[in-house]
């Protein structure tokens, strides 16, 4: 998983509430269990008209958010089912960060595992970051999780919290996988001693 340190980059306004994981990768894709591939599907029912072909209205699909890495989006993002797939969708598509005044929690904790920052502000700050999306592709939005502050273009910063131990993760990108890895000395050491003590197991 790559390490999510600071990231300035192109942030899409979605300011509709309760956008949940159906609506984000909808279940025709669940069939697969490679993280990779999604992101084309993400949010299919409303990118895609019944042809196949782009909704021109929906924000993605616009020439200035295309290039997308952060959603500022309305309350309870990624309410719903619980699937993994729809942080692997986002992820997938580019988008490295989520900005909400709340998140459903299985959705919230699932980012964190796919290297995705999900932030968690008060309203008058999402409404300041909406705004500042709405600017199009000129307007650079930074997100520092050292610092844990989201800078809009105009300089106007806002803090937010994050637990100590999923910060940790994603700043030295680690997955549950790679948490296990960082102990891989003392599993070893732990498989030798019970070899030798208990040489019938």
């Amino acid at each position: 998983m790559e390490k999510f340190e600071k990231l300035t980059g192109i942030a899409a306004p979605m300011p509709l509430v309760n956008i949940d994981t159906d609506m984000i990768i909808p279940k025709q894709f669940l069939k697969t269990i490679k993280r990779s591939g999604l992101g084309v599907h993400a949010f299919d029912e409303m990118r895609y008209n019944q042809d196949g072909s782009e909704n021109p209205e929906f924000v993605l699909n616009r020439p200035a958010y295309r290039a997308a890495q952060v959603i500022v989006a309305g309350d309870n993002f990624g309410c719903g089912s619980s699937r993994e797939h729809a942080p692997w969708a986002l992820a997938d598509f580019g988008i490295k960060a989520i900005i909400s005044t709340s998140f459903a929690d299985i959705f919230y904790n699932n980012c964190f595992k796919n290297g995705m920052l999900p932030i968690v502000l008060p309203q008058e700050a999402v409404d300041v970051l909406m705004k500042d999306a709405e600017k199009g592709a000129n307007a650079r939005m930074t997100v520092d999780l050292e610092n844990q502050v989201v800078t809009t273009s105009d300089g106007e910063t806002f803090s937010f919290e994050i637990d100590a131990f999923k910060k940790h993760c994603l700043l030295e990108g680690l997955d549950d996988i790679g948490l296990t890895m960082e102990k891989v000395g003392a599993i070893d050491s732990f498989e030798a001693q019970a070899a030798q003590s208990r040489p019938w197991v």
